[in-house]
């Protein structure tokens, strides 16, 4: 039999426990026995198995037998450069992988709760994971339950278990047996592990922890869930195999072309050293296509990306989501505490008297008796550090007594709870019985429907008069007219009872006066209104998908702006009622969502996806876990349960929609700032290799050396392309329709971009090389080096933004360029150090004249570069 069809003392008896609490030392071994009592963690990968998947990469590949080739040439300073940049690399991507599953281990110890237990026959507070079966624990209204456990005692417990069963509505628990076998929602003398407790007070007996919990079955569930791969994790993937392929080609060419010269042409006999010259440059140059720094370069620049959405609230779990972020066309909204403030909110009152009020100034006698009902027949409070622990409804209350000067706990001390009738979902109804100004008075409150059915009188200016017919009707219409603005309503009234009444009870909640209506909602959050109006305009779509009833969710989605008059909203019955293609024809148009189960939320996001959309999906319990899982961004709350965090790929630390918005904004920002140095990176490196092809098509001598190109691409490859990744968004970052999840890493403006700058770059370096070579070859090759690596230096302003020019964007608002230019020119000034200069094959011939040359090339190459920019937006481009 399940613990549900046992006595109390069955279960103890069976879990080897006792009402007293467990001993220190069996609670050691316990633990010994059954682990903490904590969630299941995905096997997490070893740093040494993260260090050597980074060199899986095709390019990285490449460089690795070029690097081997060199060191069997004897040419170890290139080797060593090699395997130094690749190294780094690796390190790079290790750390970073490291820092993001940290992030989510903070986020789970800050989510940890604690528990209160009996232990040695004492009541101690203890963390969660310290749990083991068998312990006895305390609960009271405000607690999450920190384990699945048999109740021993119940004093009105009422839990919310939708993290769990997927129903809005608390349950009312009890001890009794339950002989029958019944479903997990039907288990209430059970508790569950991540369920909160919202009313009353109870004590259990821990029956299970940590994976053996029905949140752990879960959880384990979905972490043999397949990872997939984000759009650019899958086109830098490819186009690492193609480019690979292709410089390899190109490479084999060049030395092929260049071995046929040295074989057909007058040399000497022994053609080995200039042929072993020829394959370490063609090695050289495959070195100098490949940029090598890529991964890494796109591993920090999302990590740049996760520590600025850290900012925004919205902790990153996987990487690659900052780049799958800014993708985002559809976001499938909760709107409990994500668009509204979690916080109910008395909005309106209603007396007889006075009519529907807003106003807390100078209050009547009918509305300071309401205010006192609505205190004393109440639950909830406001602990000494400020935390407000009871019912949402019930603290709106007391919040709005406070705020109507009428001090909630003054109120309490004067007038004494005698007796109560807890709330149960049955009746709709609560009352209290309190000694209220030398009178015994029955306070009730509940449903409108409810208490005009069993109210006989009303109470207006004081006077208590007849609840007519007529009057009947108008507080229906005032129900009404709340109910049509999503208002919640209860209605209070009073009774006064004999003098020597002690107890109260069902029978007494009849022929009581009426006093009237407090009207509350969860109001939106006042950011929201800004941030609906700006996912319209960046193409966005808003959908609330939500567990609350369908009016209500409309009324609020009307208020933020995400339904309009032509949308839709449906029930989650109503979309059962859908055929698949029946939901395909209305999708668009399907702005709300209410009384939605589990099961509907991953059909509507897989409808979504159907149609080619990335959609970001948010959740807080764990049957919302699938549906994260499904969705291409999981969006899990903060304070939702471990196993919606697990489940997502980013996590809101504050529960807020605009959070999500500032993320898709953040992850625009990457992923144009990791276009742009991938374009950085390309555009130096096809200037480069048009020079090469030039110079071995031409019949000229080669421009560089071998090491001259390793060392551009040690200078020139990391930092500049590192900061371009810390560039601040683009003006019309949030204006742009979402990019297609089949849009190339070269789309747009950045193919555009590395062909004009390459072959400026190129051309740049070509008149350089041919300048030089009018004085000598090695003149000439010093004049390309120091053209080549100039240029690709300068370029990094150029590179800055597509559209705006170096100072349109500002020259001076990315510190980071500005270091990393200065650190290139640093390095560059070694070359030419006397005594250093004959290892990078600048001759001492090369003087001042000839290095302005150089430098001028480069500088003109970067001013074309930004004639042409501004050229095309102004009078070619459509944008």
């Amino acid at each position: 039999m399940s613990y549900y069809q046992k006595t109390e003392e069955e279960t103890l008896k069976d879990l080897q426990a006792s009402i007293d609490g467990l001993s220190s030392g069996e609670v050691a071994a316990r633990i010994e026995r059954d682990g903490y009592n904590e969630l299941e963690q995905e096997q997490k990968a070893s740093t040494w198995k993260l260090f050597l998947d980074a060199f899986k990469d095709a390019m990285v590949i490449v460089l690795l037998v070029a690097a081997g080739v060199q060191m069997l040439l004897g040419e170890y300073v290139e080797t060593i450069v090699i395997m130094v940049v690749l190294i780094m690399n690796a390190i790079i991507s290790v750390v970073q992988t490291k820092k993001a599953e940290s992030s989510l281990d903070a986020l789970r110890e800050m989510s940890a709760p604690n528990a209160k237990v009996l232990r040695n026959g004492e009541k101690q507070t203890i963390p969660a994971r310290e749990l083991v079966k068998g312990d006895i624990v305390y609960l009271e209204a405000g607690d999450y339950i920190p384990a699945d456990g048999r109740l021993l005692e119940s004093g009105s417990l009422q839990v919310n278990e939708g993290m769990l069963t997927g129903e809005s509505q608390v349950v009312t628990k009890d001890v009794a047996v339950i002989e029958e076998e019944v479903a997990l929602g039907d288990r209430i003398n059970l508790v569950f592990s991540s369920s909160l407790v919202t009313n009353g007070r109870a004590t259990f007996v821990v029956t299970e922890t940590g994976k053996t919990t029905e949140i752990g079955k879960i959880a384990n569930l979905l972490n043999t869930a397949e990872q997939k791969q984000t759009p650019l994790q899958r086109k830098l993937d490819a186009f690492s195999r193609k480019l690979g392929f292709w410089i390899l080609i190109l490479s084999g060419v060049i030395f092929l072309v260049q071995a046929l010269r040295i074989w057909l042409g007058e040399g000497p006999v022994d053609l080995t050293p200039e042929l072993l010259n020829a394959l370490m440059f063609a090695v050289a140059v495959a070195v100098a296509a490949i940029p090598e720094a890529l991964q890494s370069i796109v591993t920090i620049v999302l990590s740049v990306g996760t520590n600025k959405m850290a900012k925004q609230h919205a902790i990153i779990r996987k990487l690659p989501a900052v780049e799958t972020l800014g993708s985002t066309k559809v976001i499938c909204t909760d709107k409990t505490g994500t668009l509204t403030q979690n916080k109910m909110t008395v909005m309106h009152h209603f007396t007889f008297s006075e009519g529907d009020e807003t106003s807390l100034d100078a209050l009547s006698d009918d509305e300071r008796l309401l205010i006192d009902t609505a205190v004393l027949c109440n639950d909830s409070y406001i602990d000494s550090k400020g935390q407000e622990v009871g019912d949402p409804t019930e603290v709106a209350l007391i919040n709005y007594a406070n705020k109507a000067g009428e001090d909630y706990l003054a109120l309490r001390e004067r007038y004494e709870r005698i007796s109560e009738v807890p709330f149960d979902s049955d009746r709709k109804l609560m009352s209290t019985l309190n000694a209220y100004e030398g009178a015994k008075l029955l306070s009730i409150k509940g449903g409108p429907d409810v208490m005009f059915k069993r109210a006989t009188k009303i109470l207006e200016n004081g006077e208590v008069k007849p609840l007519t017919d007529e009057r009947k009707a108008r507080l229906n219409e005032q129900n009404e007219a709340y109910s049509r603005q999503a208002l919640r309503v209860l209605a209070f009234g009073f009774k006064e009872m004999p003098e020597g009444t002690s107890d109260i009870n069902f029978e007494d909640e009849e022929d009581f006066v009426l006093v009237g209506l407090l009207a509350m909602i969860d109001p939106p959050r006042e950011a929201v209104y800004g941030a609906i109006e700006q996912t319209k305009h960046a193409g966005i779509k808003t959908v609330m998908i939500t567990g609350d009833h369908k009016t209500t969710a409309e009324a609020i989605a009307k208020d933020i702006g995400i339904f309009d008059d032509d949308d839709l909203a449906l029930t989650g019955t109503e979309l059962d009622h859908l055929s698949d293609a029946e939901l395909e024809e209305k999708l668009e148009h399907i702005r709300v969502y209410a009384r939605v189960s589990p099961e509907n939320k991953i059909r509507i996001v897989k409808a979504w996806q159907k149609k080619g959309n990335i959609s970001a999906m948010t959740g807080d319990g764990v049957n919302d876990a699938p549906a994260l899982k499904q969705a291409d961004i999981g969006v899990a709350m903060g304070s939702g349960t471990d196993v919606s965090k697990d489940a997502a790929a980013m996590i809101l630390t504050d529960d807020n929609f605009v959070s999500i918005v500032n993320a898709v904004k953040v992850g625009r920002t990457v992923f144009d700032n990791i276009k742009k140095a991938i374009a950085y990176l390309f555009s130096g490196n096809l200037g480069a290799i048009i020079a090469i092809l030039f110079a071995v098509i031409a019949g000229f001598p080669n421009p560089f050396t071998a090491l001259q190109l390793l060392f551009i691409n040690l200078v020139n490859d990391s930092l500049p392309a590192i900061a371009l990744g810390m560039e601040k968004s683009e003006p019309d970052v949030m204006d742009r329709e979402p990019r297609s999840i089949d849009e190339g890493i070269f789309a747009g403006e950045t193919l555009r971009s590395v062909i004009t700058r390459g072959s400026f770059i190129g051309v740049a370096v070509i008149i350089s090389h041919l300048i030089g070579l009018q004085t000598s070859t090695e003149v000439g090759v010093a004049m390309a080096f120091t053209t080549l690596i100039l240029s690709r230096t300068l370029q990094t302003f150029a590179a800055r933004s597509n559209k705006q020019t170096i100072f349109g964007v500002g020259l001076f608002t990315n510190k980071y360029v500005l270091g990393a230019v200065t650190l290139c020119f640093g390095l560059y000034l070694i070359t030419v150090i006397p005594g250093l200069r004959s290892i990078f094959a600048i001759p001492s011939s090369f003087g001042l004249t000839d290095w302005s040359i150089a430098a001028g090339l480069a500088v003109l190459a970067v001013v074309m570069m930004e004639i042409v920019k501004v050229v095309y937006h102004r009078f070619l481009s459509k944008n």
